[in-house]
């Protein structure tokens, strides 16, 4: 099983949640996700901000590869990053080994412009796969 740090959000209430880093494993065919204890399943329906639900909770989540630059929640928000990928987040992936003690951060979010295309984009992809015959 393939394993990669990713940025990791979970939606309370459809747009924003709690955001982390952390050592996400994937299956085979990539349709189910492991993270600690929970088992994410991709979500074909695809709610606007979440591409992922928890199989066994139900909660919508946004799972995605962390940005260099650390504005990886769509709002601003304080970012956990998870102790066992700490070192090799900020060293590797942000490039900012001064901060290798850090176990969060402030992601200052997208902007309106690019929360605005991410959402065009996303309803776009809702109505290509309404069209799509099972």
């Amino acid at each position: 099983m393939q394993s990669k740090i990713m940025y990791i959000e979970l939606k309370t209430d459809g747009l924003r949640g709690e955001g982390r880093i952390g050592l996400v494993k994937f299956s085979k065919s990539g349709s189910n996700l492991y993270y600690k204890n929970r088992v994410f399943q991709k979500n074909k329906g695809m709610p606007l901000k979440a591409n992922y639900f928890d199989e066994s909770s139900f909660e919508d989540f946004w799972v995605s590869s962390p940005r260099k630059d650390g504005n990886d929640s769509l709002f601003s928000s304080t970012v956990n990053v998870d102790e066992d990928v700490r070192i090799e987040y900020w060293e590797k992936i942000r490039k900012l080994p001064n901060l290798i003690e850090s176990t969060a951060y402030k992601s200052v979010g997208k902007t309106k412009a690019e929360r605005e295309k991410i959402e065009k984009g996303l309803r776009r992809r809702q109505m290509d796969n309404a069209w799509m015959p099972n």
